[in-house]
């Protein structure tokens, strides 16, 4: 039976990636679940790669089926996907891809977005990277995406914005358009489930 959700909020992970100790991201995190929590059209929920023990090796052990059963419900039940990445080496995190690699379907037909922080590049590269990933996953990521230059002293100490109206404009196109290819994709896969 179909349902229509239409008008339904839509469920987004904003996965955090990043699980270098003295991280970041945490910091970027807040902000932009701030901006996910203001909307009446998105319901956040948080995937930390940091708090995920997923080995490399992709080995099916019990220890790995534990730590998949806490965290690939959220990616399946997510509509969206917003995904939090810092710049490590011109790429985004080993923990990250790890993370992305253990999951399959749970990417289908759904769309990303991307804030990016680093140095002077912002984490665009990783960015960059994470596209192609994401295709490759018959994922569809959104056009904008946040990216903070110099991340450190974009934050006080407090973890607010020192200037905000660039970040919050460039937030609001984002998820505009997350909302916009969420709600597509949902509608567009009840009436016809996407299979390649």
């Amino acid at each position: 039976m179909q349902t229509n959700s239409a008008h339904a909020p839509l469920n987004v992970a904003v996965v955090i990636g990043s699980n270098r100790h003295g991280r970041f991201g945490p910091v970027v995190a807040d902000w932009i679940l701030d901006h996910v929590r203001a909307r009446e059209d998105l319901v956040p929920e948080v995937v930390d790669v940091a708090g995920i023990d997923l080995p490399t090796s992709f080995a099916r052990t019990p220890e790995a089926a534990e730590a998949l059963t806490g965290v690939t419900p959220k990616l399946a039940r997510a509509d969206a996907f917003v995904v939090l990445t810092p710049e490590y080496n011109h790429s985004f995190p080993a923990g990250l891809k790890n993370l992305i690699d253990w999951h399959y379907g749970e990417w289908r037909a759904k769309p990303v977005a991307v804030v990016s922080y680093g140095g002077l590049a912002g984490g665009l590269r990783a960015t960059e990277h994470l596209r192609q990933v994401f295709a490759e996953l018959h994922a569809v990521t959104v056009r904008d995406t946040v990216s903070f230059h110099n991340a450190g002293g974009s934050f006080d100490d407090s973890g607010r914005l020192r200037d905000p109206s660039g970040p919050d404009a460039a937030a609001k196109a984002m998820l505009d358009q997350l909302v916009w290819w969420g709600s597509a994709l949902r509608e567009a896969k009840e009436r016809r489930p996407y299979a390649a």
